[in-house]
């Protein structure tokens, strides 16, 4: 049986598609094959796979019968759910049969007539999201963040022992290319005497790792971290868009709300465990001085493949530049092995008092920074608070987000002998309030 980390013959480098955009495709060619749920012009949404610039319609190919008969039910639903409550034995055959039909010409007519031009399409959010947590697993992102409250001490002394996170709002995430409207709320000033509701003035990106959460677990039943791989499905990218000057005021004692529940934005395509198999990392060793991982968080095969060789970046898109015909800049790049904690530790952690993850869960990892200025991912990084403003290309200055800005993020893994994949893009631009 092969194991979450070990490739096989769909990760082959030699590999080609005959559908021609695939090769050498920056995203998706036939290496990656990400689930996602698209609708053609004037039709309803179905299960998709990304294929260079075109989707396969995955229901289409089930009632054609060129699927496995256990994978047609799945294959058909309105969301992708079924496909990520399969075991991974599943899964992988899946991830075969559409390698094998898409590399191999005999099967081209029988396929071909199934594939939709992705520009013509509208992509949704892949899953029905049931739950939605976000972690705070990006080390250098802590320290930060932390230091401009806690210049002496960033990290509060439970950082280094459990993985902490919060449980965001499942209803308000929205796929890439949906707009954001400029949430309200209420701030205090450090010096007012009371605080002012109104629209925010310090919204904020956060450049993240979206995991897809795939069979779960029974309530009362804990998932060990041995066996945590088996439950992570794939993978996306997510914006956590924040609300500083809420966050400020609202977050004590309990912890995020409006600052953060208004939207968060996902990349529309899961990158599925299975593809990422050649992108896999020892995790970083910790300091000699800090504590080791408690026992139900450690697991030998974790330590040495639970990371991702992945880069990460960040771009803006001013009104400015959009009206000059301008590319966007890019505000930072850098490495997921920032993460001080694995998905897989993530997962044990979340599940340790029995809490129960479903299929189509959620989980983010926090904002993701790399440990020098050009690899932060947030504002509040960049800006220092607001207290240095950064200077783009053009001239125009930001310390947060401005209305008509548009974030995008891209994610890509790549490993020395291997064809990179991506995870596609996540963006959305800001609306005023």
């Amino acid at each position: 049986m092969t194991r979450w980390w070990e490739t096989d013959e769909t990760h082959d480098p030699a590999l080609t598609s005959w559908v021609a955009s695939a090769q050498g495709h920056g995203d998706f060619p036939i290496q990656n094959l990400p689930l996602g749920l698209f609708a053609p012009p004037g039709q309803e949404a179905r299960i998709g796979v990304a294929i260079g610039d075109m989707i396969l319609d995955l229901a289409a190919c089930a009632h054609a019968g060129l699927l496995d008969e256990a994978l047609v039910a799945p294959a058909c639903a309105t969301t992708v759910n079924a496909l990520l409550a399969l075991p991974s034995h599943q899964r992988r055959a899946l991830r075969h049969r559409l390698s094998i039909s898409l590399s191999t010409s005999h099967h081209r007519a029988q396929v071909e007539p199934h594939l939709h031009v992705a520009a013509d399409c509208t992509l949704h959010v892949p899953a029905r999201i049931g739950d939605y947590t976000d972690f705070y697993v990006g080390i250098h992102h802590a320290n930060n963040v932390g230091r401009q409250f806690r210049p002496d001490n960033p990290l509060l002394p439970n950082y280094k022992y459990v993985p902490i996170g919060y449980h965001g709002r499942a209803s308000s995430i929205r796929a890439s290319g949906v707009p954001l409207r400029r949430p309200s709320g209420q701030r205090k000033a450090p010096q007012a005497d009371a605080p002012t509701y109104g629209p925010t003035e310090r919204l904020d990106y956060e450049l993240e790792l979206g995991v897809w959460v795939g069979p779960g677990n029974a309530l009362g039943h804990p998932i060990p971290i041995a066996q945590a791989a088996d439950h992570v499905a794939g993978f996306c990218l997510l914006n956590d868009w924040s609300a500083r000057d809420f966050q400020a005021w609202e977050y004590q004692p309990l912890g995020p709300f409006l600052a953060k529940n208004f939207q968060s934005t996902i990349s529309p395509w899961i990158v599925t465990a299975e593809a990422m198999a050649p992108f896999r990392l020892p995790q970083p060793a910790r300091p000699d001085d800090d504590p080791a991982p408690l026992p139900y968080l450690h697991d030998a095969d974790d330590q040495q493949h639970g990371a991702l060789a992945l880069t990460l970046e960040a771009c803006l898109l001013t009104t400015k530049m959009r009206d000059a015909g301008e590319a966007p800049t890019r505000l930072s790049v850098g490495p997921a092995t920032s993460m001080y904690w694995t998905i897989h530790q993530m997962i044990a952690h979340h599940t340790s008092n029995g809490c129960d993850l479903n299929p189509g869960d959620l989980l983010g990892t926090g904002t993701l920074s790399a440990p020098t200025r050009d690899g932060f991912g947030s504002m509040m990084e960049l800006s220092v608070g607001g207290t240095a403003p950064i200077t783009l290309p053009n001239g125009e200055t930001r310390a947060f987000i401005a209305d008509g800005d548009e974030i995008i993020l891209r994610a890509t893994a790549s490993a020395p002998g291997r064809v990179a994949i991506g995870l596609g893009e996540c963006r959305a631009m800001v609306m005023a309030s």
